[in-house]
């Protein structure tokens, strides 16, 4: 089974990362771009047969190394 977690910065958190993008796009004549966030996507391949079970080690994994509960949120993904 694999997994596939989306983390991005909760709202109100400042993206920096995301302001650049968003310049270098207006920059390159992309215009209508709001706001732009960035984040990042981690992939596993898990050894899990069980949905639930799956799910729940990844979540743990999640709030122990992988996201910074604080200022992140993730959303994880079963495929």
């Amino acid at each position: 089974m694999k997994a596939r977690v989306h983390i991005t910065l909760k709202p109100g958190v400042l993206d920096p990362e995301g302001k650049a993008i968003g310049r270098g796009l207006a920059a390159l004549g992309y215009d209508g771009v709001g706001e732009v966030r960035q984040g990042k996507v981690v992939e596993l391949d898990l050894a899990d047969t069980e949905p639930q079970a799956a799910r729940a080690r990844v979540d743990a994994m999640c709030r122990d190394l992988l996201a910074n509960t604080v200022i992140e949120r993730y959303e994880i993904e079963l495929i």
